[in-house]
Formats: C-alpha cells, sequence, structure tokens
C-alpha cells in the first residue's frame, strides 16, 4: 500500500482521519510503525487553536500532530545502519538544525531553528500509522518497557527532569500544583528519591485519583496547610500559580516552572531575590529520555496507571473535544494505537 490513515488537524476544532502518503526516509532517517501515541495538552492546544506557535507562524494548518511515541522501525534511509531494523524505539520530539552554537553544546532542544515532530515547523507528528524521523533522535526501548510505558517516555522525561531540578530528596517537602500526567509524574519521581509530596489540584476526580496512586497529602488551594515546603512544582495552567509558587517556597527553596498558562503569569523577582530561591523552567524531555527509559525499566516508578484508555484514530478528534472514551479509567491520560480499526 502507498498510503496510510493519519490524523490531521484542518483548523481550529476541524479534523479528519485522512489516507495520505506512506513516508519514504531521507537520507539519515528511518521510518516507524507506530504503535503508541499520547496526546497531551499541547495537542489540545493545537486543536482549539490556542497554541502560540500557530500565532507566531512557527505552524500552521493543515498538521499532523502526536509527539509522544512508541513503535518498530520498518525501513530506513541512506547513511543509516541496517541494524535499526526491527528496533522498538521512541524518538525526541526536538529536532535542532545540528550546526548552530546551541546545538553545538547539547542543547538542541532550544534550537532558534528546530523542527519538532507533531508541533513546530511542519514536522509530520506521530498520530499516524507510520512516521519518518532522523535515526540520530532515537532511543532503543529494551523489553522491559512495554508499549504503554513507551509512550510515557517523552512526558516522563520533561518529569524527571522537574524532579531532578526540584533537588528534593529525604527529609525534603515538595508542593506540586497540577496533579495531570506531568505532575503526578513529577510526584512519582519525588517519592522514589524519598521527598514528602504534596499536592494541589482544583477538581475532585484529580485529587481521588491522586490518592489511589498513594498521595495523600493532596489538597485544594483554599485547604492547602500552613506547612514549610522546601521545592515547588508548578505543573498547572493556571495564571496565578507560579505567583503562589513564589510565596509559598521556603527561603532559599527551589521553584521549577513546568507548566503553562494561556496568557501571561507574572512574579516579582524582587521575591525571588530576597528569599534567595532558586527558580528552574523546564521546555522538553530531551535532556533526560535516556535516564527515563533506564527508571521505567528499572521500575524506578510505573506510570501506567495514568493511562485511562486506548482509542483508535477515528476518536481522537472527540478526545480533543473533551469527552472521555466509554469504559475510561481514571487516569488523566488517553493514548492512541493507530493500528486500531475504524470504531474502535
Amino acid at each position: 500500500m502507498t498510503t496510510m490513515r493519519a490524523f490531521v488537524l484542518t483548523g481550529p476544532r476541524e479534523y479528519s482521519v485522512q489516507h495520505v502518503p506512506r513516508p519514504v526516509p531521507n537520507t539519515g532517517e528511518v521510518v516507524v510503525d507506530v504503535e503508541r501515541v499520547g496526546v497531551c495538552g499541547t495537542d489540545v492546544e493545537f486543536f482549539t487553536g490556542e497554541m502560540a506557535y500557530l500565532h507566531d507562524g512557527h505552524s500552521k494548518y493543515p498538521m499532523r500532530i502526536g509527539h509522544e511515541w512508541t513503535g518498530t522501525v520498518v525501513s530506513a534511509g541512506e547513511a543509516v545502519d541496517r541494524d535499526w531494523v526491527g528496533r522498538r524505539v521512541t524518538g525526541d520530539t526536538m529536532l535542532g538544525c545540528g550546526t548552530c552554537r546551541r546545538c553545538r553544546r547539547g542543547h538542541q532542544h532550544v534550537c532558534e531553528q528546530r523542527t519538532e515532530v507533531g508541533i513546530r515547523g511542519g514536522r509530520p507528528g506521530a498520530l499516524a500509522e507510520q512516521l519518518a524521523v532522523p535515526v540520530s533522535s532515537l532511543h532503543v526501548i529494551p523489553k522491559e518497557v512495554d508499549v504503554v510505558l513507551g509512550a510515557l517516555v517523552e512526558p516522563g522525561g520533561n518529569s524527571y527532569r522537574a524532579a531532578v531540578a526540584a533537588a528534593a530528596g529525604a527529609d525534603d517537602r515538595v508542593l506540586i500544583s497540577g496533579p495531570g500526567t506531568i505532575g503526578l509524574l513529577v510526584a512519582m519521581f519525588l517519592r522514589a528519591r524519598g521527598a514528602e509530596v504534596h499536592l494541589l489540584g482544583r477538581s475532585s476526580r484529580s485529587r481521588d485519583f491522586a490518592r489511589s496512586l498513594g498521595f495523600e497529602n493532596t489538597w485544594i488551594e483554599a485547604e492547602l496547610p500552613d506547612l514549610p515546603f522546601d521545592a515547588i512544582v508548578e505543573a498547572s495552567n493556571a495564571v496565578h500559580l507560579p505567583a503562589l509558587a513564589l510565596d509559598l517556597v521556603e527561603p532559599s527553596g527551589r521553584v521549577v516552572y513546568i507548566g503553562l498558562a494561556g496568557s501571561p503569569s507574572l512574579i516579582d523577582t524582587r521575591t525571588v531575590a530576597l528569599k534567595d530561591v532558586t527558580t528552574v523552567g523546564i521546555l522538553s524531555a530531551s535532556p533526560a529520555l535516556g535516564s527515563t527509559i533506564e527508571a521505567f525499566a528499572n521500575r524506578v516508578i510505573d506510570p501506567r496507571p495514568l493511562v485511562a484508555a486506548t482509542v483508535g484514530l477515528d476518536q481522537v478528534g472527540p478526545v480533543l473535544a473533551g469527552n472521555r472514551p466509554a469504559g475510561a479509567g481514571p487516569g488523566p491520560k488517553i493514548h492512541v494505537d493507530p493500528r486500531l480499526p475504524e470504531g474502535v
């Protein structure tokens, strides 16, 4: 077959599952049979039309989204070792130019000219039966990591970096605002490091689910106890919580910003200085993909309960619109298996 099925966004809240040409690997690329894809908040922003990249020219419709993926290499282009064929892999979302100062320093995830799989620069995403990506972006998935975990590596890498940036362990108390997929992954990594973890959420469903994972210290803002927090990880999309994090953190503590609001969040840098606080921003999973795969393989954490359901490509649109699949569990993450037939 020369075509494949792919989910295509054609405009804000406009989409279809289309038959598109199957990818052919360019020099240095491979083609992957996609086996599982995670749907995330960035995908929702492209669906609604709110994503900033749509307004600054980095992205445009029509586009094929999906950047949390895993699959098996089925073909390789020129200058690619044929041993890659048959390997289970995932890949870096951020694809730098490779020649600029940032790329040469190993910071391709902030390259000004980067493309991003399913996000930026017209690079097709993984919500399709197949995906073409540079071999240089690949990470091998070991047998200990199943397809569910494989598609959680990308959000896991962001969360791993946030947990490391919090620099918290035994005898430290950490507050995480936003108990969604990222917030809960951060919580799992910090709990594994021995920290006392607290979660700040809004909906009773998300807080109940967090408690089901063993996080008993789960609060709404009005009931947050007056406790010293050595680190705070802000993983929500609430405009006011970045400033609240700075107010709540202990002097000489750390605040990690990984959540993004739809409008600017303001903080008072005088507070940063006068409290001697370290603030860290996290953009990408790129520097931590290998460490995350290792953590999953060694069962440092097991985030599979976060996945509530797995659906086919024709259910992606309703999921992006906020509809939970029939029979979905309580977790925040929905996965897509592009191999499933229509109606599943």
